[in-house]
């Protein structure tokens, strides 16, 4: 019983779960728009909800709550990981990556470029047929185990990060309304402050929160999309941690020995133990990288609240076709976007350096996996679904856009497997 409990710990922990769990809650989320209890649900998203501050009110609906303060949340994840992986990751230099960066370009360029060739009189959503979902993606290489080469992963990882910091750009540049300049000093004095904690290597968490709550609500009021106060705090949270691990290990012997010293006959911790195992807890504490430990504590969170919350939120659409066909070339921008671009992009900017000995392909990938993450990467949804909020403002074009969205990332999905199954035989 005990190992079987071992394993199900394991699963939920794994990425294979969350995409598991973002597919269940889009899936609820569509059955039930389409039921009786559709204006129950769209209602519920509606409802208002605000928080006063003094003589400021932030009043927006429930949905915008979700996707304008829970995925702050999520983006400051994505902000923790760009950081580590420019720091000491996959991206940590020229050499490692070069590579993952033209791939992520050429799938971000050509499926933008895709939509507007079908949009040239309206081209604003081009930004959402350039979004990856990460948790689906590997969600997907997960499922199918040792099946993957491990490499592919790491690639995927890296092409990944450099994406989501693309559409981070796209989202603070393009998406944003007017903008209210008066609370520009008030969010740069918060910032500042961050940065001084920052360079004073003040490593406890709690002050890079409560001010990382200020940033959000400046930049909220400020009109420029509140999520990119979460990727603006995770780049002043320190990596260096308090006490190094030589440090600690011989601090953690010497109060190991201590502790050993004061055992008794009395089956209860005496005094003396307790103070050392504190201790201990203090430099267990201090050793930990304070960006890794925020990190780890997001990743539960966001892999198996936020993002499932956001998927069951806005993923809700009702299945109405004439939709599609009113928006077809919008649609078509879409489809064609994550479902030909992805690839193309990925694929094509990657063998075009390489073949110029511009900068040379990994030898432990084959072009045919190469080609399965080009289609995995057309897995836009939640980051696509994301981007269409922003990009659109008419219910029935968001709708349609769900629906382009749902076909597009389905069937590349279904094409990455194949192309990893293979490549594996």
């Amino acid at each position: 019983m005990a190992t079987q409990i071992q394993m199900i710990q394991r699963f939920i922990k794994s990425e294979s779960f969350s995409g598991i769990l973002l597919f269940i809650a889009t899936l609820s989320a569509v059955i039930i728009a389409n039921s009786a209890l559709s204006d129950n649900y769209f209602e519920l998203w509606n409802k208002n909800f605000g928080v006063t501050l003094g003589d400021k009110t932030i009043s927006m609906s429930l949905m915008y709550w979700i996707n304008d303060g829970l995925m702050a949340l999520f983006f400051l994840m994505v902000g923790l990981e760009i950081k580590r992986e420019l720091l000491i990751g996959e991206l940590s230099s020229v050499e490692k990556a070069s590579f993952p960066i033209v791939a992520a370009i050429g799938g971000m360029v050509i499926p933008a470029l895709i939509y507007v060739f079908f949009n040239m009189d309206n081209p604003k959503g081009f930004g959402v047929p350039m979004a990856t979902d990460i948790a689906f993606a590997l969600g997907i290489l997960m499922l199918l185990g040792k099946r993957v080469n491990p490499a592919l992963k790491l690639f995927l990882v890296a092409l990944a990060v450099v994406d989501d910091l693309g559409a981070v750009m796209v989202v603070a540049t393009v998406y944003t309304g007017e903008l209210q300049f008066e609370y520009f000093l008030y969010a740069s004095l918060v910032y500042a402050a961050l940065w001084i904690f920052n360079l004073k290597k003040v490593s406890s968490l709690i002050p890079y929160m409560v001010l990382g709550i200020a940033l959000w609500i400046f930049i909220h009021s400020i009109g420029v999309h509140a999520t990119i106060a979460g990727v603006l705090l995770a780049f002043v949270i320190p990596i260096r941690p308090d006490v190094n691990e030589k440090e600690f290990i011989n601090n953690t012997k010497n109060l190991v020995d201590e502790f050993e010293k004061n055992i008794d006959d009395i089956p209860l911790l005496n005094h003396k133990q307790m103070e050392i195992l504190e201790d201990i807890a203090y430099k267990y504490d201090k050793v930990q990288n304070p960006l890794l430990k925020l990190e780890h504590r997001l990743h539960w969170m966001t892999a198996f609240f936020i993002m499932p919350l956001f998927a069951f939120s806005n993923a809700g659409v009702v299945l109405d076709f004439s939709a599609v066909s009113q928006n077809l070339m919008i649609v078509l921008g879409v489809v064609f976007g994550l479902l030909v671009g992805k690839p193309l992009g990925i694929i094509g900017f990657t063998y075009l350096v390489d073949r110029f000995n511009m900068v040379k392909k990994p030898d432990n990938l084959s072009w045919s996996e190469i080609g399965a993450v080009g289609f995995l990467g057309g897995i836009g949804f939640t980051m696509s679904i994301f981007i269409t909020q922003l990009a659109f403002l008419d219910p029935v074009v968001v709708s349609a856009v769900k629906i382009a969205i749902f076909i597009a990332s389905f069937i590349a999905g279904v094409i990455g497997v194949l192309l990893i199954l293979r490549a594996h035989n």
